[in-house]
């Protein structure tokens, strides 16, 4: 599928400022939402933006803030570290 969209001269050239392709960061700017917003999987955006890899895809996804750690992931990962450093503390009372 083919979508144009119409964008005025002057604000396209500040919606490319990085000397992006206009059309493709159109393209990125709708893949990563789609992806935030989970209608897209990680495969399926690298497919989009023919990425080449999980490891190329990660990347492109810090750049563009997008972080799959949720407030659940955190919660679980600090119970883990508690029960760790309480397993730590009654191996060795110095540490």
């Amino acid at each position: 599928m083919q979508v144009c969209i119409e964008v005025p001269d002057d604000l396209a050239v500040l919606l490319a400022s990085t000397g992006h392709d206009l059309g493709r960061v159109a393209l990125e700017a709708l893949g990563v939402e789609a992806y935030r917003q989970r209608r897209l999987s990680a495969y399926q955006l690298r497919k989009l933006l023919g990425i080449g890899s999980r490891w190329e895809m990660d990347t492109f996804l810090k750049e563009h803030e997008v972080y799959d750690y949720t407030v659940e992931e955190f919660e679980k990962d600090w119970a883990n570290l508690r029960e760790l450093r309480a397993k730590r503390d009654a191996d060795d009372p110095a540490a």
